[in-house]
């Protein structure tokens, strides 16, 4: 993927810690993470939303059965940001 250099400004005791615990090398891959992890929790909101208002509200059930879903899907990224792959987490 090709890439492009921008300018963001950043709290600067969130970047530095960031850096320490990444190295400097690291520290856009880091920050290109977890854009596109906000990203997709966006869009996950969006067809929530569609979701519901196409089908009403969730059920107690289906709640819960969301809620366990979730902490798979974070688990796995806790998983993948630690290199430890993490891939029986999505599948479970």
């Amino acid at each position: 993927m090709a890439t492009k250099k921008y300018t963001v400004t950043l709290p600067e005791e969130l970047a530095e810690e960031i850096r320490a615990e990444v190295g400097p090398g690291a520290f856009s891959a880091y920050v290109t993470r977890a854009i596109e992890r906000q990203r997709e929790h966006d869009r996950l909101g969006e067809l929530v939303a569609w979701m519901q208002e196409k089908d009403g509200p969730l059920t107690e059930e289906e709640q819960a059965a969301a809620d366990a879903e979730l902490r798979d899907i974070e688990r796995w990224f806790e998983e993948r940001e630690s290199g430890g792959g993490g891939h029986e987490a999505a599948a479970a």
